[in-house]
């Protein structure tokens, strides 16, 4: 059995991005693509490209070390600490902004991948399809437990076993809904189902 989980607002407190864009003051810019994208209303390949054209001309290192004092939802946390064989982040944001934040989660995670040259984000040479992610293990024999929020979750969360949409954060994207087999809005309550699930 294998939990995949959403990285932004499912398993951090904080949604990244917005967070990246408040601390180099390009907000503007970035939460209404953020909104947009979460609300469905934009597709989240058009609007990561054009939030990683903003934000890519911002120094990684001081990225990911703001990216590393991000908040989580702690009882996720604990709960992924207490069964990393069984956790994995399947989060579209890119490798070289998170990679610090999910080695404190320490379990196995997968990411957009970048190219990167003076410390800038160069170019994007592969932009993550969580999906292939829940049939990469369903192919291995596994039941795949999806938790997301997002627009980009809804694929994932279409083919995968059991499918949990949260509002831990903001509320979930109206397009996962119909392939959700849990809608959960606190985290004691997604840890208790999570633990029945396993």
């Amino acid at each position: 059995m294998k939990f995949i989980f959403d990285l932004d607002g499912t398993v951090t407190a904080q949604e990244t991005l917005p967070l990246i864009a408040s601390h180099f003051k390009v907000e503007e810019k970035i939460n209404a693509l953020t909104k947009e994208t979460i609300k469905g209303n934009i597709p989240f390949m058009e609007s990561f490209i054009r939030r990683v054209h903003i934000l890519g001309k911002l120094p990684v290192s001081e990225i990911a070390d703001l990216l590393m004092h991000v908040k989580f939802h702690n009882k996720v946390f604990d709960f992924i600490q207490m069964h990393r064989d069984n956790c994995i982040i399947a989060t579209g944001n890119l490798d070289c902004w998170v990679e610090k934040l999910v080695a404190k989660i320490g379990c196995e995670y997968y990411t957009s991948i970048s190219k990167t040259s003076n410390n800038k984000v160069v170019s994007l040479t592969q932009i993550l399809n969580k999906e292939t992610i829940v049939k990469k293990y369903q192919d291995l024999g596994e039941k795949v437990i999806y938790i997301g929020d997002g627009n980009n979750d809804m694929e994932a969360m279409r083919i995968a076993d059991v499918s949990i949409a949260t509002g831990l954060t903001h509320l979930p994207a109206k397009s996962i809904l119909p392939f959700s087999n849990y809608l959960i809005f606190n985290e004691n309550a997604l840890c208790r189902q999570l633990n029945q699930l396993f």
